[in-house]
């Protein structure tokens, strides 16, 4: 079946109800911790489960590490590492959040659905380079600033995938004044301003 608001993938009532548990878990902490904001928070399937999960579409086959940068409530993080358990079993996802607090759910929510997922709550600058076949980060930071840690963290044949707002035209070139890479552009089912960027080849450009 194709469920309904996760556009682009295909997976079972399990995976769904799964998903829908994670919904829950989401809105129970964030009374507490504000994973999302509150003015989002009677949109979390649309707003965050359903434009987290629309990114794993661009997922490389063969891809056996994940790294999540900043991933606060589980976006996209949680949503890949359940995903995967149907769509791509023997992925391993590793979150990196360095609010501790956050990273405490992020641990409790990979427990109770038992997914494959380690969590690092450091700064991403501390870690050391991860080799990732994919790196995500979403709601983070500019795109310079992200090509710069998946240069650090990404295997050379590896793939980034940023969603980004409605400014990514202008992020590409400020990003492209330091940085060399391949862009594919792929449209946001979740935001129709958006784009979902899938980066590989990412070098520092060369100083004219």
């Amino acid at each position: 079946m194709t469920a309904v608001g996760l556009p682009g993938v295909d997976v079972s009532r399990e995976t769904v109800q799964t998903l829908l548990d994670f919904e829950m878990l989401v809105r129970k902490w964030t009374t507490a911790i504000n994973l999302v904001s509150k003015s989002t928070v009677s949109e979390i399937w649309q707003r965050h489960i359903s434009d987290s999960a629309q990114i794993f579409q661009y997922f490389p086959a063969g891809a056996k590490n994940w790294l999540d940068l900043g991933s606060g409530g589980g976006f996209p993080g949680i949503v890949v590492s359940i995903l995967a358990r149907e769509l791509a079993p023997g992925l391993r996802v590793t979150l990196v959040e360095s609010d501790r607090r956050k990273a405490t759910f992020l641990r409790q929510a990979a427990q109770q659905f038992g997914l494959d997922v380690v969590v690092l709550d450091k700064r991403i600058e501390s870690i050391p380079p991860q080799a990732a076949d994919v790196l995500s980060a979403r709601a983070l930071s500019p795109l310079s600033d992200l090509l710069s840690h998946a240069s650090t963290h990404l295997h050379p044949a590896g793939v980034a995938i940023f969603p980004k707002g409605a400014r990514y035209n202008e992020e590409l070139a400020e990003a492209r004044s330091t940085w060399d890479f391949d862009v594919e552009i792929k449209p946001s089912c979740s935001d129709p301003g958006a784009a979902i960027l899938v980066i590989r080849n990412i070098h520092r450009a060369a100083q004219a």
